[in-house]
């Protein structure tokens, strides 16, 4: 193979990036749509190699192999999720099969622990808490990905977390299993679940065991088990405990240290259920977001930017001598402010709201005091605008503040409450909104009967905290129309 091969006469390869136990991975240029890609290539050696079994155990060999293969490339393909990478293509091309794939830029995990050590802990946090997210999409389909580990975790500049290499990923269904038997171990030893050392199984929480081993390397500067072999290490994972993280790293809140010995459980059952618990407990520790500007990226991607400035633009290195923005200019006629905030609305121009209300909502309380008409409706747009914008942990803020000034108004009370409970989901704090949205439902079930409308709707909610995807935040229409 050359570095100018065409593939399928549009995908021009450039150098190998990486290789695994399917195949290889290039860097190469779609020469049609003018961008980078990354592809991945089959093993032709794995397709065309024979054991001694003979050309019908070889071709039988290779047949179960393309299964796989393309088997990938729909999975991967469904799957959406802004911490996942994206297939563009796939196909077969002189004999080979491939997988075109969005290029990721920025920098490896293993080589962000490597650059900065000691590890911030909040980075960690924040890296983990990332992953949640793209592992709770992946769980939910269901597939997991067997191979969660630092080279196959990139971190963009802008502090994204993007999960790669879903090329081994294995749904849970009958015929997607039986693509697993090909003899070769699934995973790496490093950060390989007990039950996959022992048996070759996995399931979602062998996936959150790898976050575990990710998260101890990241606070500790090393991996949970190390030994001179593969054999010896996997051993460790099966018979040894691992060293609590407070005695490698005292300054670990001790939350922090616990959530990763229960990720690092020998039994599957006794580690979190899902991505969406481990999120809920990483959440406490993930930095609020901040008012101030977003500012120019440092020389190294700080997964913590996300949390920090969310929904903001993204700013790379600009020279020392550029012109940083003024902040906008302090609210101060009212009036006009609140005719403009309608127009705005009327026009759904969203993030204009969101920027217009932030700036008058505190002023607006000054001046008129908490309990105005006109600073509830400010409070109540803002806070519908955030939710929109899915700014979650900012729109729960003002929800519980609207809650606090709702007084004795039982409707306005209940409208609150129904959305901070699904704000609580969406947060990842499932086992939390599960207890809120169901005293809500019995206070109105007890006021209202079984068969209400708020009744089934509740229970529609509940229904869904018990399946894989959370329920979504419902808005019917005009988000500032009487919900």
């Amino acid at each position: 193979m050359t570095v100018s091969r065409l593939i399928a006469d549009r995908y021009r390869l450039a150098e190998k990036i990486g290789h695994g136990g399917m195949g290889q991975v290039w860097a190469g240029h779609d020469e049609r749509l003018g961008r980078r890609v990354a592809v991945k290539l089959l093993r032709t050696d794995l397709l065309n190699s024979t054991d001694g079994t003979g050309a019908d155990a070889t071709a039988s060999r290779s047949d179960e192999l393309r299964r796989r293969f393309l088997r990938e490339c729909r999975v991967t393909a469904a799957l959406d999720h802004p911490g996942l990478v994206t297939v563009f293509d796939a196909g077969e091309d002189g004999g080979e099969l491939y997988l075109v794939m969005q290029r990721v830029p920025g920098l490896s995990l293993a080589d962000l622990i490597a650059e900065q050590e000691p590890f911030p802990i909040v980075w960690a946090v924040a890296v983990a808490a990332q992953l949640c997210t793209a592992l709770a999409a992946v769980h939910a389909v269901p597939v997991v990905h067997r191979d969660l580990k630092p080279s196959n975790v990139m971190v963009r500049e802008d502090g994204r977390v993007v999960l790669l290499d879903l090329g081994i990923a294995t749904a849970l269904d009958t015929d997607a299993t039986r693509l697993t038997l090909t003899g070769v171990p699934i995973g790496s030893p490093a950060y390989m679940a007990p039950e996959q050392a022992l048996a070759g199984t996995a399931d979602p929480r062998s996936d959150l065991y790898a976050l575990g081993c990710l998260l101890h390397e990241m606070l500790a500067g090393e991996a949970p088990f190390r030994a001179p072999t593969a054999l010896g290490v996997l051993r460790r994972h099966v018979d040894e405990p691992p060293a609590a993280l407070r005695t490698l790293r005292p300054e670990v809140p001790a939350v922090l240290e616990t959530l990763v010995l229960d990720l690092l459980a020998k039994r599957p059952e006794d580690r979190p259920a899902d991505a969406g618990q481990v999120y809920a407990r990483l959440l406490p520790l993930l930095p609020a977001a901040g008012a101030e500007l977003q500012p120019p990226v440092g020389p190294l991607p700080d997964p913590t930017r996300p949390y920090r400035y969310p929904h903001q633009p993204h700013q790379s290195h600009r020279p020392q001598s550029a012109a940083v923005p003024a902040p906008a200019a302090p609210v101060d006629d009212l009036t006009g402010a609140f005719a403009e905030l309608s127009d705005l609305v009327a026009a759904r121009r969203y993030a204009e709201v969101t920027e217009l209300a932030g700036r008058l909502l505190p002023r607006a309380r000054v001046q008129l005091g908490d309990a105005a008409p006109l600073v509830q409706t400010v409070r109540t747009i803002y806070a519908r605008t955030l939710r929109e914008q899915r700014r979650y942990r900012e729109a729960l803020a003002e929800y519980r503040q609207l809650l606090a000034d709702a007084g004795a108004d039982p409707e306005r009370s209940f409208e609150l409450r129904e959305q901070i409970g699904l704000l609580r989901v969406q947060l990842g704090d499932r086992e939390g909104a599960w207890q809120w949205l169901l005293e809500l439902l019995l206070e109105r079930e007890r006021s209202h009967g079984p068969h209400h409308p708020d009744v089934l709707r509740l229970r529609t909610h509940l229904n869904g905290l018990g399946s894989a995807t959370p329920p979504p935040t419902p808005v019917r229409g005009n988000p500032y129309a009487n919900s």
